[in-house]
């Protein structure tokens, strides 16, 4: 049985989060004598008042959830917060609540897909406000990679699952401590990431907005070049630091606490490393030998474009669709790529390929031993029955889902390029596309109205693992 009123109190704790950061652009607002002050007034008070109901509402003894509760809140939350964040953006001057929630979606599930353009002439209020809601959902996800997905069970999670995923009554206090330990390390990041870019060239402003959406892996910048606004060292800072957010989070909370670099030994991690220097070099070398790049420029231009990529992050620097066909078909499947489990990234993640190929590798020794008897291991721990059937339905529902959002979006009346590679990067949170409209030279404002509210969706679902949200369509979930 679902219980409405906690749901109800945790709804309201989190919008009474939201009220709270609107006070940060509102205060910009103020300094700068900007026309959005009334804009994030009014949001803020709408969103404190719907807050204050929910809580006085679901106001109970006993704060109990079950695990259907948290399928519901997970949804709920992500969904809830999105439609008041978009207040301030739909009150501001020429935005319609179409682009103000596309906006808004895209900023909170890290995605950076935008409709907004003249971003270096904007109001610096709303470019914070952009830069917060990104910062956010960073932080946001990884709390819920780390304790309540693999709680869940979902997408293979499990192998993940630490004391924190237990949400019984004695570990609420572990989970409360890791909570709090991730956002300290987040926010110590986020700091080092500023300093790194102010240092790079960048004023103040700047670097405390791309230090935001770079360690969420989100992408919104300051200026409609994105990235080639910028010095070759800023590229370098955004490089190092969007790979740190495409690592697990909870890694660099062990290695304070345990003050060792032993658990860089992960699997996961070492994965993820290798693959984007592997990739970044061969398409380093192939820009040298083929374009006549010099080679540093060559390796900085293929590393930024990869780690942007692989990690979700969707920075712009250079339109590598006209590098050629070998670049579009490599950038095409980097999309899916994503990175490591418990990061602020999307995709489908590092650790999945990883065990698809432990599965095919362990199949192969069944051919030529089919009376052997194998374990199949991910990290020193056993991948068990329900780990493989989680991570099979959560792939074929990420192929299925993007299959019917290009069928949506070319119905729409968009090309096959752009309805293809648009719900790719709207459910692996990637950012921007192929082609000439949504590519990353353009961007999704001239997209009609139906196919922003799909991809809107579309990122909703990557954000949250697709089978967080599918389960709730399956008629048992409602049955008491």
């Amino acid at each position: 049985m679902l219980n409405f009123r906690p749901l109800l109190f945790i709804l309201g704790i989190f919008l009474s989060t939201l009220t709270v950061f609107m006070f940060i652009p509102l205060i910009f607002a103020l300094i700068y004598g900007e026309e959005t002050v009334g804009a994030f007034m009014i949001s803020s008070l709408v969103t404190a008042t719907v807050a204050t109901a929910c809580m006085h509402q679901g106001k109970s003894k006993q704060l109990n959830l079950n695990i259907r509760d948290m399928f519901l809140l997970t949804s709920l939350t992500w969904l809830i917060v999105s439609v008041f964040a978009a207040m301030p953006f739909t009150l501001y001057h020429g935005i319609n609540y179409t682009d103000a929630f596309f906006e808004t979606m895209s900023g909170i599930t890290t995605t950076g897909s935008t409709v907004l353009s003249g971003l270096d002439s904007m109001d610096h209020s709303i470019l914070i406000w952009r830069s917060l809601l990104q910062w956010l959902g960073g932080i946001g996800f990884i709390v819920m990679a780390v304790a309540v997905l693999p709680f869940l069970n979902v997408g293979g999670m499990r192998l993940f699952r630490t004391e924190s995923s237990d949400w019984s009554d004695k570990a609420i206090p572990r989970t409360q401590d890791m909570a709090k330990n991730l956002f300290y390390i987040y926010i110590l990041l986020t700091v080092l990431c500023g300093f790194a870019y102010h240092m790079a060239g960048m004023d103040w402003f700047q670097a405390i907005n791309h230090a935001m959406t770079t360690l969420s892996t989100g992408g919104y910048s300051t200026s409609d070049s994105s990235m080639a606004a910028f010095s070759n060292n800023a590229h370098w800072v955004g490089i190092f630091f969007m790979a740190a957010g495409g690592l697990p989070m909870l890694m660099f909370v062990n290695c304070i606490q345990q003050r060792s670099l032993l658990v860089w030994n992960d699997a996961q991690v070492k994965g993820f490393l290798l693959f984007i220097f592997t990739v970044s070099s061969c398409l380093a070398f192939w820009l040298w030998s083929s374009r006549e790049i010099e080679p540093i420029d060559a390796m900085r231009l293929a590393s930024f474009n990869v780690v942007s990529v692989v990690t979700t992050t969707g920075y712009g620097l250079t339109d590598y669709t006209a590098w050629g066909a070998l670049a579009n078909v490599t950038f095409l499947f980097l999309m899916f790529a994503g990175s490591c489990s418990g990061s602020t990234s999307g995709g489908i993640k590092i650790f999945r390929f990883q065990i698809a190929i432990a599965i095919m590798r362990e199949q192969l020794k069944q051919q030529f031993h089919p009376n052997g008897v194998f374990r199949q291991r991910y990290n020193n721990r056993p991948i068990g029955d329900d780990i493989v059937r989680s991570l099979v339905t959560f792939i074929l529902l990420f192929m299925f889902v993007i299959i019917a959002l290009s069928v949506i979006l070319v119905m729409t009346g968009l090309d096959p390029t752009t309805s293809f590679t648009g719900a790719i990067t709207a459910v692996t949170n990637v950012g921007p596309g192929l082609g000439d409209i949504i590519g990353p030279a353009g961007n999704f404002s001239s997209l009609p109205d139906v196919a922003k509210w799909a991809l809107a969706i579309g990122m909703l679902l990557g954000r949250l693992e697709i089978l967080t949200v599918a389960v709730l369509f399956h008629p048992g979930f409602w049955k008491y």
